[in-house]
């Protein structure tokens, strides 16, 4: 590794005899920037509040207070810290404890310099490629769900081009699915739920409610008339075929937006009372992202005009699903929709 690679890492020194701190400084820092702990409570603290964190830790196992087995195993129990790795002060009765602990490596003391240097140097590096690997990882990642939203969404756009709708329903669900989101997240209603999901997934998401209509035959999906039993059913299949052509992207549980694409393209014609479809699910045991768009969707198809109707006022369409509260629609969604209703009716 050259010199311009190392000269800006970081090394954090905790040990609580200063002299041990001192020589170590003067071993590695004309290669590294080296800040010191005198103890494990500093230690923690100036890893825990650091906007920068180091790229290696050289740490005491014998201080005072808190020790370095226990600097170690609070590392190891965060997220980011446990990825930093940490060499052991030690004698030699205790290396074969501190690499079971999860150190990386240890150096012995009194100090050889050289060992010090090329060890240190050896877990820098490491630190360093894993760190960029990791990142190439993440940023390829991020172009695959990249890839996959422009296609869910391209088809969905297609979806749009046969009902004659130019987009614009797409585009009206998504900001009326944030608006009620936000309006939930407020209240601090379904806040357990909406604490722990990814709220632009979700309204994302929202635009792909229809995409198993790509299947559904012009004649039926444009068709101006009533729709007979044997075309309902047909319209129907639109949400378990939608969830499947999701169900097939999906390369991971972890992939958020897909999960959310799944449920809402599925779930979203459920009904509270649960006489919905495809899975007659009730209550909460429908998504809640499923069932934010299904007021969205309602609103947005019957305040539209389409090749079958003509618009309806917003207050029309409003007392309609004040009337469906708690029969087709979540109540608490419902009322969520009322206390933004002017939002909706700016937005469509």
């Amino acid at each position: 590794m050259s010199t311009e690679e190392t000269e800006r890492s970081r090394i954090l020194v905790v040990d609580d005899i200063e002299i041990n701190r001192i020589i170590l400084q003067e071993i590695l820092s004309d290669t590294y920037d080296i800040e010191q702990a005198a103890d494990g409570m500093e230690a923690i603290s100036k890893l825990f509040n650091a906007i920068d964190k180091p790229h290696l830790v050289l740490l005491d196992i014998m201080m005072p207070g808190m020790d370095g087995f226990e600097v170690l195993e609070l590392m190891k129990a965060d997220p980011i810290l446990k990825r930093i790795p940490v060499v052991f002060i030690t004698a030699a009765d205790e290396e074969i404890k501190g690499l079971n602990a999860g150190a990386a490596d240890y150096i012995s003391k009194p100090f050889e310099p050289e060992i010090v240097r090329l060890r240190t140097a050896n877990l820098i590096e490491l630190f360093l490629h894993r760190e960029k690997l990791e990142s190439l990882v993440e940023q390829k990642s991020a172009e695959l769900v990249a890839t996959k939203e422009t296609f869910l969404e391209n088809v969905a756009g297609m979806i749009e081009y046969r009902s004659l709708e130019s987009g614009q329903h797409i585009k009206r669900s998504k900001i009326l699915t944030g608006v009620l989101i936000k309006q939930l997240l407020d209240t601090r209603v379904y806040e357990n739920i909406l604490l722990n999901v990814d709220h632009a997934a979700m309204v994302k998401a929202a635009a792909l409610h229809d995409v198993g209509k790509i299947v559904i035959p012009d004649n039926i999906l444009l068709k101006p008339g009533k729709l007979t039993p044997e075309e309902f059913k047909i319209i129907e299949t639109h949400t378990t075929i939608g969830s499947e052509i999701v169900k097939s992207m999906m390369v991971n549980s972890d992939d958020y937006y897909i999960r959310h694409c799944y449920d809402i393209s599925r779930h979203h014609h459920e009904r509270w009372d649960g006489k919905g479809y495809p899975d007659k699910l009730s209550g909460e045991d429908i998504p809640l992202s499923a069932r934010i768009v299904a007021v969205v969707d309602v609103y947005d198809a019957l305040a539209s005009e389409r090749c079958y109707k003509k618009a309806m006022s917003h207050e029309d369409t409003v007392n309609i699903l004040i009337k469906d509260a708690g029969s087709h629609f979540d109540p608490e969604v419902i009322k969520a929709m009322l206390e933004v209703q002017e939002q909706l009716r700016i937005n469509h």
